[in-house]
C-alpha cells in the first residue's frame, strides 16, 4: 500500500463514516464535520496544523471529535474566508476582541474598494481594446472626421478590419491604440499631415526616387507606420504598392499632390533596394 493510500485509509477511519453525525462521546468526527460544513477533511487538518481550528475532544481511539463550539468556529472561519481574509489574520480576529475585528474588517473593506477600482479600470481597458479590435479606432465617426479631416472616411477602419483583422499587425495596432486618448490621435494626425506636406514638397521640387533625400523620406514614412505596428522594409514595399494600386489610397495621396501615390511607391521601392531588399519579390513579412 502506498503512503498516499495509507493516509486516505487513516482519514476514512478517523471520519467514522460520513453518514454518522456524532461519535458515542457527543463530538462530531472529522468526516461528519466535513459533510456538514462542505469543508474537506484535508482542509480541516490544515486548519488544525496552523492552530486555526482544533478539535477539542478525542475519542478513546484518539480520533478528533469536534464540539459545537469547534463547529461554530469553523463557520466563523468560513465567513472570514469569504470576505477574503488570510488564515493568519482570521486566527488573530477569532482570538481577539471586537475592536480588532472591526478594524480588520474596515481594512479589508478598503482593500476591496481598491481592488474594485482596479477591476473597473481593467474593465474599461478591455472595453477600449474590444472597441479598437472591432472598430479599428476608439473614436466616433464624428471625432475621426474632425481629427483627420473632411476627406476622411470612417468606413475605412471597418474595411481595414475586414481585410487585416486576423493579422498580427492588427493586434499590435489595437494594443498600441488602446491607451491613446483624443489628444494623442490629434497629435498623430498633425504629424501625418506634416509628413504628407513634406513628401508633396519633395515631389514638387523634383526629388528623385533613390536619392538620399528620397530614401530618408521613405524611412521617415516607414517609421510613422511603426507607431501602429512593426513595419519591416518588405512590408513597407507592399504598402507602397497598395498606395499606388488601390483607388481609395491613390485618391487620398493624389489629393495631397497629384502623382504623390506613384512617387511615394517608387521612393519606397528604391529605398528598399538601398537596404538590400528586392521590391519585386518583397512579401508581407
Amino acid at each position: 500500500m502506498s503512503p498516499h493510500s495509507r493516509d486516505e485509509d487513516a482519514t476514512s477511519r478517523e471520519g467514522g463514516g460520513t453518514n454518522g453525525e456524532a461519535a458515542s462521546h457527543g463530538g462530531l468526527t472529522v468526516g461528519a464535520v466535513a459533510q456538514r460544513t462542505g469543508i474537506t477533511v484535508r482542509t480541516l487538518h490544515h486548519w488544525e496544523s496552523v492552530d486555526l481550528v482544533t478539535a477539542s475532544e478525542r475519542s478513546p481511539a484518539d480520533y478528533r471529535l469536534y464540539t459545537t463550539a469547534d463547529i461554530a468556529r469553523i463557520h466563523r472561519v468560513m465567513l472570514y474566508r469569504e470576505l477574503g481574509l488570510p488564515l493568519e489574520r482570521i486566527r488573530a480576529v477569532l482570538d481577539s476582541g471586537a475592536e480588532l475585528t472591526a478594524d480588520t474588517l474596515r481594512g479589508q473593506r478598503e482593500q476591496l474598494a481598491d481592488r474594485i477600482d482596479e477591476l473597473q479600470r481593467m474593465h474599461h481597458a478591455l472595453d477600449r481594446m474590444i472597441d479598437t479590435v472591432d472598430a479599428g479606432l476608439p473614436l466616433t465617426a464624428d471625432e475621426q472626421v474632425r481629427i483627420f479631416g473632411d476627406d476622411w472616411n470612417p468606413d475605412w477602419t471597418r474595411q481595414a478590419r475586414e481585410k487585416w483583422g486576423d493579422s498580427t499587425q492588427w493586434t499590435q495596432y489595437a494594443e498600441r491604440a488602446v491607451d491613446r486618448e483624443t489628444a494623442d490621435w490629434e497629435q498623430i494626425a498633425e504629424q501625418t499631415h506634416e509628413l504628407n506636406s513634406t513628401l508633396a514638397a519633395a515631389l514638387a521640387r523634383g526629388v528623385r526616387a533613390g536619392s538620399s533625400e528620397a530614401n530618408a523620406l521613405a524611412d521617415a514614412h516607414r517609421e510613422s507606420l511603426c507607431r501602429y505596428f512593426d513595419c519591416t522594409i518588405s512590408m513597407h514595399v507592399c504598402i507602397g504598392r497598395m498606395y499606388a494600386d488601390d483607388p481609395g489610397f491613390r485618391a487620398h495621396f493624389d489629393g495631397v499632390a497629384p502623382g504623390l501615390a506613384t512617387w511615394l511607391r517608387d521612393a519606397i521601392d528604391a529605398n528598399a533596394r538601398a537596404h538590400g531588399v528586392d521590391p519585386d519579390t518583397a512579401t508581407w513579412e
